[in-house]
């Protein structure tokens, strides 16, 4: 591909090795306006590099070529004239001594392969035409208004784990034109959803410029959840509207402006999935886009003999043993703050960003203390992937504080318990105590107390995007993911997951509504559960992928929310929104510190007489009955949650509980079951001491 060239452009030495990027150029008093705004300050690290030069193309105009004359501690640098705001831009680098001529007739995009131009790793957008992919200089500006973040508390937080395309293809009520975009996320119909379940803050898969792996676009796949970032600065412009798209990077970028104002106008917070521990690059023999030719022995972890460190499982690892790495994660973080007004990050396979030279996780690195004095970053939310696929990968509860880990021993645990369990005992064998389950319930405050944190450090989660939906979990034995074109291989073979006696889809209506019971204490349990919540996109309505668990690939109906109202959708969309706002009037009648100040916070546990659990029963795997009465000395209200793992019906005690003035017993209020009777039961009143049935299989929630 060969581009007319007019001119060459100039460069002079009065440049600056910080910023790094793209920035005005001053020339002059700032009192007379000494601002030239297409005189630009070019500065990138690229210590791979002898001598690097810039093309760049002016918005209608031609392709120009400009040496960056000066180098500063690995930093190539040099003054612009004549880029202005939406040029698009990219590097080059040169081998040996090379002057560059006064005019060039054209520069020969085809002369350095398939991607000649180096994209810029500050580079605010992307624009990719043909077959050249380049940076495009931005400039800043959007009428934000009043617009402040909700900063909900921790405590109060409840993550909703969506993803910007899939959220909202299918949904009736948005305009085609707006379906699967930034704006779609951001619709009115969208937002009543949302704020009607009753979650706080939406926790989008990644946004951030993404490309497809070679071997997804040779299958005729993309990568549909963008865990594949190419620019940590530029928003994925494949989620903007076609009119934005076409209008350019500036309208996709107030798209997404657009999409986070509305959404905290909603009383949402907004936090991205960001995929610091690789890049779209690959391994070795990858493509090379940008870090690869700027420096890749200085942007990778290597082991010094030019072979790749790889802990991610994607070819490369960044190398957060380089200063110029940490401060590169560092300004995308401040920027999506600053200039998008982020509330929070969660970290894709984090471990990676805190392994120190001897490739080990260190809860003291650099960059976890540069985020933890960062005045910016350390208000914002901040959550952990605690594991990586290298050695000692999997470090669950040692970050330190001011981070929350996705906790994987909670999703086993009520996996275990509510269907791995099940599936045994209706085998003919045995299930597992009620410990494991009892812990997570409680915060699991073992695993994060060595840390420094509270049971508040906790993600709960049964679900994410990486697995089984909810609705799969209780119809799957096995992952079937055939259509990812990968023999099936892919994916975990660990869901500890129970089909309730048929795989799949089925018209047997016992199947369906002991499927539909499960779901129902899954969910109740990770809402009555200590810690922070985090809900997967269309769990509340049922969603399947048909069992696939590994569905990163398919960008369609197997993966888009399918909004078609059943009877079996509604009920489970009833279901959490009730678990979702018995949780939050339970927490509303507490301390604003509860529970993290455990002298005030207790969590009694009980046996199905309402004696005091012993060892023995806790460690029995015959014994699936238990009782948690849960408050605060400070509390308006006390919280009875009741267990039953068990196949059988139980005729259970209530604890006896003495009312304030300690005249007499405390009357517990039923406000849920998950069990069919619920419609009949609930605002039963039955007082400590007393006894109530517990149908099998189910949870009951009272209140006093």
């Amino acid at each position: 591909m060969v581009m007319p060239l007019l001119d060459t452009a100039s460069t002079v030495d009065a440049s600056r090795a910080f910023p790094l990027g793209v920035s005005v150029h001053r020339t002059g008093s700032p009192a007379m306006d000494g601002y030239n705004h297409a005189s630009v300050n070019v500065a990138v690290y690229a210590p791979g590099a002898s001598a690097l030069e810039v093309a760049f193309q002016p918005p209608g105009g031609k392709w120009q070529l400009a040496a960056l004359p000066n180098l500063t501690n690995g930093v190539h640098h040099g003054v612009v004239e004549g880029m202005p705001v939406g040029s698009r831009y990219g590097f080059r680098t040169v081998e040996g001594e090379r002057a560059l001529p006064l005019s060039l007739p054209t520069i020969d995009f085809d002369d350095a392969g398939d991607q000649p131009l180096l994209l810029d790793p500050y580079g605010r957008a992307v624009d990719q035409r043909e077959r050249l992919i380049t940076s495009v200089r931005m400039a800043n500006g959007f009428d934000w208004g009043s617009d402040r973040g909700p900063r909900v508390p921790w405590r109060n937080t409840i993550l909703y784990e969506a993803h910007v395309r899939g959220q909202s293809m299918l949904h009736p009520d948005i305009p085609e034109e707006l379906r699967g975009t930034y704006a779609g996320m951001a619709h009115p119909a969208m937002i009543e959803h949302l704020t009607g379940l009753g979650v706080t803050s939406i926790q989008l898969l990644p946004v951030h410029f993404h490309l497809d792996e070679p071997h997804l676009q040779n299958l005729g796949l993309t990568n549909y959840w963008g865990y594949n970032s190419a620019a940590f600065f530029a928003p994925h412009p494949g989620y903007a509207t076609q009119a934005a798209q076409q209008a350019g990077p500036h309208a996709v970028q107030d798209e997404f402006k657009g999409m986070v104002k509305l959404l905290h106008a909603a009383g949402l917070e907004v936090i991205l999935d960001v995929v610091y521990n690789h890049t779209a690059e690959g391994g070795r023999d990858g493509q090379t886009l940008s870090f690869r030719g700027l420096g890749e022995m200085q942007y990778y972890r290597n082991d010094g003999n030019g072979r790749y460190i790889d802990t991610t499982g994607c070819g490369n690892t960044l190398n957060f043993g380089e200063p110029r790495v940490v401060q590169l994660v560092l300004d995308s973080l401040r920027y999506w703050v600053d200039e998008f007004h982020i509330d929070g990050f969660r970290f894709d396979l984090a471990v990676t960003l805190c392994r120190n030279a001897a490739n080990d996780f260190d809860p003291g690195h650099p960059f976890l203390v540069a985020v933890a004095a960062d005045p910016v970053l350390s208000e914002t939310k901040l959550i952990a992937e605690p594991w990586d696929v290298g050695y000692g990968g999997w470090q669950t509860g040692r970050f330190p504080p001011g981070w929350v880990d996705w906790n994987d021993h909670y999703r086993d645990a009520l996996r275990s318990f509510w269907l791995a369990d099940r599936a045994a005992i209706n085998a003919g064998g045995h299930g597992g105590s009620v410990a494991r389950l009892a812990d997570s319930i409680s915060g699991s405050a073992s695993l994060f107390e060595p840390s420094g944190r509270t049971r508040m450090a906790s993600v709960n989660l049964i679900t994410a995007h990486d697995g089984f939906t909810l609705a799969d979990l209780v119809s799957y034995d096995r992952k079937h993911n055939e259509a990812n074109g990968e023999q099936n291989r892919d994916g975990h073979g660990d869901n500890r997951s129970y089909n309730h006696g048929f795989e799949g889809r089925t018209e047997d209506e016992a199947i369906l509504a002991e499927r539909a019971q499960t779901s129902r204490n899954l969910m109740a349990t990770l809402m009555i559960s200590m810690g922070v919540p985090m809900l997967t996109a269309g769990d509340e309505i049922g969603r399947t992928q048909q069992g696939n668990n590994n569905a990163y690939c398919q960008d369609n109906p197997l993966t888009w929310l399918d909004w078609t109202n059943t009877p079996e959708k509604h009920a489970m969309l009833r279901t959490t929104k009730r678990v979702i706002r018995l949780r939050k009037e339970f927490l509303a009648s507490q301390p604003h510190d509860y529970p993290t100040r455990d002298k005030q916070a207790y969590l009694h546990w009980f046996d199905e007489n309402g004696d005091p659990m012993s060892m023995e029963r806790w460690n029995d795997p015959q014994h699936r009955v238990v009782q948690l009465l849960l408050g605060s000395e400070d509390g308006q209200v006390d919280g009875l949650v009741v267990i039953n793992g068990s196949n059988q019906d139980f005729k259970i005690r209530l604890p006896e509980v003495l009312n304030e003035e300690g005249t007499g017993k405390r009357a517990f209020e039923l406000r849920l079951t998950t069990s069919s009777l619920h419609d009949r039961r609930q605002g039963a009143m039955v007082s400590s001491g007393e006894r109530d049935v517990l149908q099998a299989n189910t949870i009951s929630i009272y209140r006093t």
